[in-house]
Order: C-alpha cells, then structure tokens, then sequence
C-alpha cells in the first residue's frame, strides 16, 4: 500500500486499527488504487484519535466549537443545505433480479451500479485522508453481531462512527484472521456533495454498501441504516432472525417485575421519547429504562424473541426535545455530543425550535444565516439531529451489553395518524399483529425528503429500510411466529390521534407511561379489555387515567372506532397491498378479509 499513500496517517502513530486479514487489506488496497487519497487513516476509536479528528475538522471549519462550559466536549456540524436528510429516490438494493428487490425497493442491476460507482469513485479522494474504520454492530460477545469496514473521506463520518458503534481493535479482534469470515464492506465517498451524484447502493448478496455525494447521516453512517438495517435485514432472513427498525425499552413494577418490550415508528414520530420515557408522578416506583432507541436485532432461543441494540449511541432528531418532552435525552446531550444544524447562540451554545426557554434574541441559524425570532425560516432544521453515546443516558439499561439479548414481551406498533386509529389495542394473535405491522401507516415528517404531512402506509417502520422484496419480509415475519412458543403479544398505538379543532386528544411524552402500564398487564394476563373488530381495546376505565386532565369525553374518543372511517382504512390497505403486485402472503390477505367481516357481524 505504500505506493498509494501512507498506510498510517499521522506518523506520529495515532490510529493503527490495522487487521491481519487478507481480504480486508485487498479490499481496501483495492479502494485506495481506485480513489487515490493523500494519505491512509486506521481509526482505532481512542481519545488520543478522536481529540486529533476534532483539532483538524475544527481547522477545516468541519465542526464549529461550542461554549465549552454550557455543553463540555460538544461540537456543531452544519451540512450542505441540499444534504439534510435521507433520500430515498437514490437509494437502492442492487440484487440480481428486481423481483428479489421488490416492489417498495428502487433496484439496480449489481454490474452497472458497480461500474457507475467506480467511476464516480476514480480519484474522488485525492488530496484528501482516506480513513478506514473498523466497526462492530452489538456487543462484544454477542453471536449477532457483525463486524464492518467503512471507508470514508469524512472526518465527519469518522467522528460520529465512534460514537454511534464499537469502533477498532473490538472490531479486528473480532473479525481475526479467516478471510472468510463474514463482514461487511462500506465505501463512503463526500465527492462534490452534488444531488445529481448522490447514489446510497446496497448489494444484499456481496454485503457491501457503496455511498456517494451526500455528507448527511443516515446516508454516510454505514452502520445504522444501510447495515444494521437493509444489509442486516436480509441477513437476518437468510439466518432466520429479525432486524428491525425498533426501540427496545425496560419497565420495572414497584414490585421489582421487569418486562422488556420493542417499538416500531417511523422516523421523528417519538422513538426516542418513549425509548427514554419517565413515568409520571403518579407511577412513582416505576422505571423505564432504554436499551435501544432505533434498532433492535431479534433472535429465537427457547421458544422466545431476545433483542440486542446493535448501536453505541444515538443519532435523534433535536428539534421538540427538551426538558418537558424528553428529560433522559436532555441530559444525555448535555456534554459528549455532536450536534448537525441546529442554531448558533451568540454565547457559543446551541438552540432549536422547541427547547426549554425563550429563543434567543439572535442567533445563526443552521445554514450560517444571521436570525432572530422574527425570521421566517427556522433557526434548526427540521430534521437537525444529535449523536451523543449511549452512556450519556441516565436511564440506560444495565443489561443493554448482554450479548444474549433481553426477552421480549410485547411488540408495538405506532404511527403518526390525526383519526381513525385509536390511542392503543391488541392483536388477537401474533398473525393478526403481523397484520397490523404490514399496514400500519404514518403522517410524512421531515426525517425523509419529500412531502411533509401525507399518510403513507410504513410496514413495520420498514418501508425505507427493508433490504429485499417486502412480501418475502412478511412471510419471514409469519414464519418467526411458527418457531415462538412464548411469542411477545403485538399492539397497536397512536399518541396523535386530534379532535375537530385539530388539537392532539393525546398529552403524550411521559403520560403514556399509563398506555405502556396497559400492555404489560395485558402482557401478565389482565382481562381488562373489550373485544372489538379491530382487536382488544381498553374502555376508559381500563386505562389508569388518574390525576391526569383528560375529559371522559376526550378519553371516549381516543379510544372510539368510526367505522365509517375504518371502512376507508380497510379499502387503504386493500389498495396497498393491491400496489405490491401480489407478493403478499395469502395469510396477510386471509387478515385483512376476515377485519372486513367482523366490522358486518
């Protein structure tokens, strides 16, 4: 590799997370023939590495120092205007047929996007550090976990991989020395940060990732969306678990009983709050711990769903937290954290729509721009994140590095709709909950490009993420439910449900400590339920709504079913599943039949 560039850059040693493995030295020499950079940079994760990547990225106006004593060890990224979210009309799964892609997929011939992308690739780093980050998704010792290589020439990219993974010698020891072993390849390229250049390429059969002209997260950080879950979730049907777009929380009774229970939302729809929920004073005794706010690895061991978060750290949406919405996430981004176009206070802190306080007097907005609270564009972005590590987390749960998972109870199901869909029910079965998972829908936000505000059917939260052909993703689900002895009991929920004045029924945050308090009785076999068409309900008496200031009125309609309204949603999911071109399964068909029926009886 000398020839190319220096293997180790800077000489003074920093870095050095060199493998023995032949087939990622090849690799690598490979990407590094074809993209030319200056110089070669192992991360190896330490402090000493990640002080360097600061001082340097603060030199090239990559970050921008925060005020040191309002938020210790932070730092703010602001993007290119047009980079600021996912894109996923250029993102694509590059499988040897379209059919194996399927229909929610854009697909790619795997022979002409790799010819496309090395041409794209040809030079793009020279004068530029390439770095090459080794990484693992999981604990340490977990049998899930999953070793990967990202190449970049981001230091951007490198930083916020060593919060958001396990990041070096973790990663080489694991991989050892067999150039068999399974890992995958991620090459990340900045190029000119053209739209018209920007390509986010998955190759499911080789595990590989190619991405290229985009600068934004969940399009450079390899590990989480590509891998852990478009990578990951073909692998996972192919290795017979589940790789899913989840939260994964703990709640502990007074009593010292602890269940575990994963959620599925689509993106900025509350993940995290409910991840990191604190329950009102009313459940005093009660905890909630978060072991994952985003994604959740599942496998079958004794007849049961153990679930591991695969990541380090977390990647959220800023915009709305505070101390009222989320005070376990205001904590964790207090120090530690790097924060990408949020707004610039003149005493060097950061401040978003939606945080504790007045806005300030003037600040520079996200895109550099001067702003005051007469301004009309935001001073954040919508979709403005952070990524803080995991241990900032006051509420973390002590099992979140067990390497076997934590039982699952209950799986949930939420999404962001105005009407139709109560505040909370119950599948019948784990069929009919597969059901509901295949056809939930949500109100557009701004995670993705596009249309804000539309109702868009997300199965499973895994629309944008589902790295095969969605029908086969629905069976492997229905298949996962023959092999459970214990299954985890599935719900439905919907904390934004509105009245005719448009204001949310709902108040949402820790108040669904009482919807979550539910479910785990449900879960230990309370008969606290009514049996209606579209599954178990709660009357009003059956939630715990004391000193809580919602009207019976209001509680009636959160939990009431228009059928008029449910006769709309039911044609929807006929029309939907009718827009996949017939690759659902019978069963899911069989379902959404015998819903239509029992609204007749």
């Amino acid at each position: 590799m000398k020839n190319i560039a220096p293997a180790i850059f800077p000489p003074n040693g920093i870095g050095g997370a060199m493998p023995e493995n032949k087939a990622v030295l090849d690799w690598v020499h490979e990407i590094a023939t074809l993209t030319q950079p200056e110089n070669i940079f192992w991360c190896d994760g330490s402090e000493r590495e990640n002080e360097f990547l600061i001082a340097e990225s603060l030199k090239q106006n990559v970050l921008i120092k925060l005020n040191q004593k309002k938020v210790p060890r932070s730092y703010l990224h602001r993007s290119d205007p047009n980079d600021v979210a996912r894109v996923e009309q250029f993102t694509f799964v590059c499988t040897p047929t379209k059919e194996e892609a399927g229909p929610t997929n854009n697909w790619s011939d795997p022979a002409e996007t790799y010819a496309k992308l090395r041409g794209l690739l040809k030079g793009a780093m020279r004068g530029r550090t390439m770095f090459v980050i080794p990484y693992i998704m999981g604990p340490s010792d977990s049998a899930l976990t999953k070793v990967g290589f990202e190449i970049t020439d981001s230091k951007y990219v490198a930083l916020n991989m060593r919060i958001m993974t396990r990041m070096g010698q973790v990663a080489v020891r694991r991989l050892g020395n067999d150039p068999n072993t399974e890992w995958n390849r991620g090459v990340h390229s900045l190029l000119d940060v053209n739209p018209e250049r920007r390509f986010i390429c998955h190759f499911p059969q080789d595990n590989a990732i190619i991405s290229v002209g985009s600068g934004y997260g969940g399009n450079v950080l390899l590990s989480k969306k590509c891998l852990a879950l478009r990578i990951g979730s073909y692998l996972a049907r192919k290795q017979g678990w589940l790789a899913e777009h989840m939260l994964i929380l703990g709640v502990e009774s007074p009593a010292g009983k602890k269940h575990y229970v994963a959620a599925a939302f689509p993106s900025a729809c509350g993940k995290t709050n409910f991840a990191m929920l604190i329950p009102p004073k009313h459940f005093a005794g009660w905890k909630v711990t978060t072991v994952g706010d985003d994604i959740a690895w599942m496998q079958i061991r004794d007849g049961q769903l153990y679930a591991i978060n695969p990541e380090n750290g977390y990647f959220g949406v800023v915009p709305g937290t505070s101390y009222k919405s989320n005070p376990n996430a205001m904590k964790s981004i207090a120090h530690d954290t790097l924060y990408t176009n949020v707004a610039l206070t003149d005493d060097g802190d950061v401040w978003w729509e939606g945080k504790d306080g007045d806005p300030p007097v003037h600040a520079i907005d996200w895109r550099g721009n001067e702003w005051t609270p007469n301004s009309k564009e935001k001073a954040a972005h919508p979709n403005s994140r952070f990524t803080t590590p995991t241990r900032n987390n006051p509420a973390l749960d002590p099992d979140v590095e067990k390497g076997e998972g934590v039982p699952i109870s209950a799986i949930i199901f939420g999404g962001r709709r105005s009407d139709t869909v109560p505040l909370v029910y119950q599948a019948f079965d784990w069929d009919h909950g597969v059901y509901l998972g295949a056809t939930m829908a949500s109100e557009t936000t701004a995670a993705a490009a596009g249309d804000v505000g539309r109702v868009r059917r997300d199965p499973m939260a895994m629309l944008p993420f589902c790295g095969y052909n969605i029908g086969d993703y629905f069976q492997h689900w229905l298949g996962i439910g023959k092999r459970l002895t214990s299954p985890p009991r599935i719900f439905a929920v919907n904390w934004f449900r509105k009245d005719a004045d448009g204001k949310f029924l709902w108040p949402g945050f820790g108040e669904n400590m009482r919807v979550l308090k539910w479910i785990i009785d449900r879960c230990e076999g309370s008969d606290r339920a009514l049996k209606s068409p579209i599954g178990w309900l709660p009357s009003p008496h059956d939630l715990d709504l004391a000193a809580l200031d919602v009207d019976h009125k209001g509680v009636a309609a959160l939990l009431g079913i228009d059928h008029e309204e449910w006769q709309k949603e039911i044609a929807a999911h006929e029309k939907f599943f009718d827009s996949l071109g017939g690759v659902v399964p019978q069963e899911l068909l069989r379902q959404r039949e015998a819903l239509a029926a029992r609204f007749k009886e």
